[in-house]
Order: structure tokens, then sequence, then C-alpha cells
């Protein structure tokens, strides 16, 4: 008994120090990072959603070429941000044996977010209100 409360208690603190990392070094990335950074990181989510069979017809870039430049633009913005800006995060979370998917979630987030603040994508976005059955939705608000 005592020993399974021992592991569980080095379980939960192993967790709870390896948190902070993530977050730390999430935080740096966002901090570290301009408009602009954040749109050629946008650009590239694009590009590689693009890629899929069932969404690249509707992508009108020359792939090749484009996806390459915005490949090479991420390397060296990951690169900067992970060796450069926030390279004692990086570590950190190294040292703790965690994960960057946090860290970069949250980058891809703020990117997402700045892009959706504009307003043509907004009204794109809204588009599909104009179809939506409202008739269903006012029974469901009347409680139909």
């Amino acid at each position: 008994m005592v020993r399974l409360t021992v592991i569980v208690l080095l379980a939960v603190s192993v967790a709870a120090y390896a948190q902070p990392q993530p977050n730390a070094l999430g935080s740096c990335l966002a901090d570290n990072t301009s408009g602009r950074d954040r749109k050629d990181l946008a650009r590239w989510i694009f590009l590689a959603m693009a890629a899929h069979p069932e969404i690249k017809q509707y992508a009108s870039a020359n792939r090749s070429a484009v996806a390459d430049e915005s490949a090479r633009t991420m390397a060296a913005l990951v690169t900067r941000l992970l060796t450069e800006s926030c390279a004692s995060e990086t570590k950190a979370v190294i040292k703790a044996g965690g994960s960057f998917d946090p860290a970069f979630r949250n980058l891809g987030e703020l990117a997402m977010q700045e892009l959706m603040a504009e307003t043509s994508v907004k009204e794109s976005m809204g588009h599909f209100v104009r179809y939506l059955d409202q008739e269903r939705f006012e029974k469901l608000r009347a409680g139909e």
C-alpha cells in the first residue's frame, strides 16, 4: 500500500512539474512571434491541409513552389523560436520529457484567431447562416 502511494505521489509530482514547461514555452512562443509570423504559420497550416486528397481541388496555388517556400519559412521560424527566442523554455521541456504539442497548439490557435479577426474571413465564415433552416431553430427555441 505504501509503495502504491509513493508511486502515485511521484507520478502526480512529475505531472505537476512537467506541466508548466509547455505552458512557459507556449507563452514564450506567443510573445516572440509577430503578426507576420502567425500569418506565415496559418499559411503553412492551410497549405498542409490543402494537400488532403478531398481538399486539394479547392486550393489554386501552385502547390509545390508555394508549399516549399512556406515550409522554408516555417523551418526558419521554428528554428529561431526554439533555439534562440525560447531556448531556455525549450530546454526545460526537453529536460522534463515533455511535449511541444501544447505550446505549438497554442501558437496555432493564436494564428487562427488573428486570421479569423479579419472582416472578410468573418463574413465568409458566417455565410452558411443564410442557409440554416430557421423554422427548425424556432421550433427548437419554442421547445417543440
